[in-house]
């Protein structure tokens, strides 16, 4: 791409469909990358000589790998030119996955797994503030959607059918796939993403004063605390079930991954216009949800429909909350501030995990919902009390200036 074409993507009106969409792309990638073991752990076990726990550890050790690298690994390449770095971290998860597809030893499997979660940390760093810098500020808010509707569609989508092309051609091949697709992915990026300078040493702020600047903190306070509620019940959402009389696990993660598309479309839409209040109602939808678990999860239509509403407002918030995170630090220090949220929403995940398994083991099945609870109250709280973290209206957004209407994410984001 050429500087004149790069400079039209990034100031004119229609968005960067093509851009964004690979790296829409590259979310749904690393999602698949690090997921895909669970769905494969009878078939993945014999082969590698380890029982089925053990597999288990490679998504554990993918998500150990990107807390622990985001934030050093990133400050260390924030001099670099920005898509050269994407497209090493795209082939950092073909050279991963390759050695996985390949590997007969546990130990060497469990090498690549943490390199994949390595590169996992960095690309998470970069894509919000990539899409950021791809667009002007009235926009960011749908591209940052456009590119986070990658994760949504994997869930949703991409580990289903991963673990059915597993089931039909083998593990070795469904790993072997995606390393073949990491390739044309980067030629995609390359020809189609905007090229950016990487930070001066002069100019770079340091990481702490970017966690010290107004909003962040706020922000990252609701990641940890949304991650912490969510993940309590996610994990468990099969123990919950049985105590429902659900047998159907399977088809409430189907619910509520269909669920999560509808909440991020909604989310695109709204997103540039009024923020605040949609977040608000998402975290409002999804503190209202729990009780109604509790309470009324033993009728399935009710457990059903709130698992539902749980897929909607869960769907949206990440959106909303990775927008409020650029809008505080700026563009030009997305990729730091979006570290720390990498390293925050792991920590969420871990404790939220383990919260869960404490009250499961303590308390019992039905004790989940009321667990989630007060996390879910501090995330609502939060935003509710740091208005100039989560403003009402978007800063380069102006008062009575609607964004498109329309769907955002249907038709083009489906397609891909």
């Amino acid at each position: 791409m050429t500087k004149s074409s790069s400079s039209s993507q990034v100031n004119g009106d229609p968005l960067p469909w093509s851009g964004l969409l690979a790296l829409s792309c590259a979310a749904f990638t690393a999602v698949l990358t690090e997921l895909l073991p669970a769905g494969l752990l009878p078939a993945m076990a014999p082969p590698l000589g380890v029982t089925e726990s053990r597999i288990g550890f490679l998504v554990t050790a993918y998500a150990a790998a990107s807390f622990l690298a985001a934030i050093p690994v990133t400050a260390a390449l924030r001099g670099l030119p920005r898509r050269p770095v994407l497209c090493g971290a795209l082939l950092g998860f073909a050279v991963s996955n390759t050695l996985v597809a390949l590997s007969s030893s546990y130990p060497l499997t469990f090498a690549a797994r943490l390199l994949a979660g390595a590169t996992g940390g960095t690309l998470w760093a970069m894509l919000v503030g990539y899409a950021a810098r791809m667009v002007p500020a009235e926009r960011r808010g749908r591209a940052i959607a456009i590119v986070l509707a990658g994760i949504t569609l994997a869930l949703s989508l991409g580990v289903p059918a991963g673990t059915a092309l597993a089931g039909a051609v083998g593990w070795r091949a469904a790993f072997a796939t995606l390393a073949v697709l990491a390739v044309p992915l980067v030629a995609w990026i390359r020809v189609r993403v905007p090229g950016f300078p990487g930070e001066p040493a002069h100019a770079r702020v340091p990481l702490v004063r970017v966690a010290l600047r107004p909003g962040i903190r706020p922000v990252l306070s609701v990641t940890l605390f949304l991650l912490l509620g969510h993940q309590v019940m996610y994990t468990y959402v099969a123990p919950f079930a049985g105590h429902a009389g659900y047998g159907r696990t399977g088809l409430l993660l189907a619910v509520f991954g269909t669920a999560t598309v509808a909440g991020i479309w909604l989310t695109g839409v709204l997103i540039d216009r009024h923020p605040r209040t949609t977040l608000l109602a998402a975290l409002a939808l999804f503190t209202a949800v729990l009780p109604t678990l509790g309470l009324g999860a033993r009728t399935h239509a009710v457990l059903v429909g709130a698992v539902a509403l749980w897929g909607v407002a869960f769907g949206g918030a990440p959106t909303l909350i990775q927008t409020a995170l650029v809008d505080a630090s700026g563009p030009a220090e997305a990729d730091v501030a979006t570290s720390l949220q990498t390293t925050v929403y792991n920590a969420g995940i871990a404790a939220g995990s383990l919260t869960g398994g404490v009250a499961l083991d303590g308390l019992g099945p039905g004790a989940l919902p009321w667990t989630a609870l007060a996390p879910a109250l501090l995330a609502l709280t939060t935003v509710a009390g740091h208005r100039y973290a989560f403003p009402a209206r978007r800063q380069g957004v102006a008062p009575g200036a609607d964004a498109p209407a329309g769907p955002v994410l249907a038709g083009q984001t489906a397609r891909n």
